[in-house]
């Protein structure tokens, strides 16, 4: 499903403004609209964060952005809490903004496409806050292009291990 509403989006919304759509991640904003945060990069090479509003009219699908940010103006990503599972993060602009990602796993996958492309097109003092670092960044061995595949190998590893654990006899 979300292939196909990044094809869509990528089609009526990225490709006539010049832009490519790295990322997008639903968000909670109200109970009747769907939202979107979309992580693009223009021909200039320009990082842009683009909040978009999902509709139908009829059969016909539409979007609509409803803010727009350089990724050069973003000062902060805060996750809330790194030790909770939860789908939480403020954006730090000259204006902070709570939002509410679908999942946690989508809330990182965003966190991780920022700070890729930060390193790629900016590379400036971006501070990512309140996440595991583990899953941010790329110098770790658990990042790829797998993504979210990672994130589970690593949560099977670990009840693997305290499996294992569990298992064994205690020593009187």
């Amino acid at each position: 499903m979300s292939s196909l509403v990044k094809e869509d989006l990528e089609k009526k919304l990225f490709k006539p403004l010049s832009q490519n759509l790295y990322e997008f991640i639903q968000i909670e904003l109200s109970v009747q609209d769907r939202y979107y945060l979309c992580v693009s990069v223009t021909k200039n090479e320009e990082v842009k964060i683009i909040m978009v509003k999902h509709y139908r009219i009829g059969l016909d699908e539409k979007y609509e952005v409803t803010k727009k940010w350089s990724l050069n103006d973003l000062q902060m990503i805060d996750g809330k809490e790194a030790d909770t599972d939860n789908p939480f993060f403020d954006l730090h602009f000259k204006k902070v903004y709570s939002l509410e990602a679908y999942s946690c796993a989508s809330k990182y996958a965003f966190a991780r496409t920022v700070n890729k492309l930060n390193h790629a097109y900016l590379k400036k003092d971006l501070q990512i806050v309140n996440f595991d670092s583990t899953y941010i960044n790329d110098d770790s061995i658990w990042s790829s292009n797998n993504k979210d595949c990672l994130v589970l190998m690593r949560i099977c590893f670990y009840a693997f291990n305290l499996l294992c654990l569990s298992l064994c006899p205690l020593p009187l």
